[in-house]
């Protein structure tokens, strides 16, 4: 008779939502085996096969799904903007804010005027908001330092960030997220910054995974970023882009041309967009905190994506201006009730596909045999509770590489 294999621990007791291709993909009655904080199987109990576990979790019913992944977050600023946000709800337009030296400039001054170790400290605490509601990956820009120094800062505080959460933490450039006030009369020049001395030195020291730009009519043109991008290609880094949130550039296509990760935002984006974008494997990345907070009408063209079958993925958008989203469930309930995709679309966007928007797909995003052992439990009858709930905590057993938080 065969000796059970011994492994390091067996999680039995409740309903498994794989997430395989996309889909719930519901065993009843699940079980999931975890050695070296890996999948080693997945399946039914009772197939389960001879294991011998240093540790085994019996829970009593629930669901457990993937980890989630928040694949757009700008977590690490200085400051906030509250003030600015009532200023607006009282009738102050938004030029007249940035007149009096508001707007992403507030939040540049402030994240300059921050050490990395504030920068740390802050971040960490809007982390673990996400992170008390399932995250287990997520993705963090730079972009309001836009100097040398200050954006090398913000990498380096993200880079920290990582060693110190119970979570996998991915750290994008973004430096071509707006024009700094130095380089107002001057553009080309922060771009030739960016490329030629900015990027390379990132590069160098490995404090990016991707590289990411703003493309729109009051950021940077598609030539301008197109000449980030080249950079970014030649030093091997990948790319993605914020694109067609106020209006169609092209920037989507452009991205997917370049073989992007992902186009984010993309409330603009055409049929000729979502046509590139499943051409080249791009992931659709929607936003819908920063579309409530601005109160935008143009929705992004779910329909289109489902028709090329561009997958999508949603995220919290985390940012001091336009979207302070600091639960990514919220964001599940967004997208299906602003955006009309389904519980089983939302989910599958802050898995499998928040995963291939990160480049993450094959390791992460569903719980299949070879993957992290990233997965949360939770006291619900079917995966469509973690988004019919509006706010409030719900209570949630997370499992990071395999090791209960």
């Amino acid at each position: 008779m065969a000796e059970a294999k011994q492994i390091d621990s067996l999680w039995l007791g409740a309903d498994i939502v794989t997430m395989r291709d996309g889909h719930y993909n519901l065993i009843a009655d699940g079980a999931l085996a975890v050695d070296n904080g890996e999948l080693i199987w997945v399946g039914p109990r009772s197939e389960l096969p001879d294991f011998a576990p240093r540790t085994q979790q019996q829970f009593d019913g629930g669901i457990i799904t993937p980890g989630l992944v928040d694949c757009h977050t700008h977590l690490v600023f200085g400051g906030d903007r509250s003030q600015e946000f009532e200023q607006r709800l009282n009738g102050v337009s938004y030029a007249e804010i940035a007149a009096q030296g508001g707007g992403i400039l507030s939040t540049v001054r402030a994240t300059r005027a921050a050490s990395q170790q504030e920068l740390v400290a802050s971040a960490r605490w809007r982390l673990n908001r996400l992170l008390a509601e399932g995250v287990t990956t997520v993705e963090i820009k730079s972009g309001y330092g836009l100097d040398e120094t200050s954006e090398l800062t913000m990498l380096r505080a993200i880079r920290e960030l990582a060693e110190t959460v119970p979570a996998d933490v991915l750290s994008t450039c973004l430096a071509a997220h707006g024009f700094p006030p130095e380089f107002k009369e001057n553009p080309q020049g922060w771009i030739d910054i960016i490329c030629n001395r900015l990027l390379p030195q990132v590069k160098a020291e490995g404090l990016a995974d991707a590289v990411d730009a703003f493309c729109e009519h009051l950021a940077f043109s598609p030539e301008q970023v197109s000449a980030v991008f080249d950079q970014a290609k030649a030093l091997g880094m990948p790319v993605k882009l914020h694109a067609e949130q106020l209006s169609a550039l092209g920037g989507a296509t452009l991205a997917a041309e370049y073989g992007a990760l992902s186009a984010d935002h993309l409330e603009y984006a055409t049929e000729a967009d979502a046509q590139a974008m499943a051409q080249h494997g791009t992931v659709a990345v929607l936003l819908p905190g920063a579309f409530y907070l601005l109160r935008e009408t143009q929705r992004p063209p779910v329909d289109l994506f489902r028709k090329h079958g561009v997958p999508m993925a949603l995220a919290s958008d985390a940012n001091p201006g336009t979207s302070p989203a600091l639960s990514l469930r919220l964001m599940l309930n967004m997208g299906c009730t602003l955006f009309g995709m389904t519980p089983e679309e939302a989910l599958a966007g802050v898995t499998l596909w928040g995963a291939k928007a990160l480049g993450l797909q094959h390791s992460h995003g569903s719980l299949e045999v070879g993957k992290v052992a990233n997965f949360v439990h939770w006291p619900l009858a079917r995966p469509a509770e973690l988004i019919y709930w509006l706010g409030g905590e719900l209570p949630c057993q997370v499992i990071y590489r395999g090791e209960a938080q």
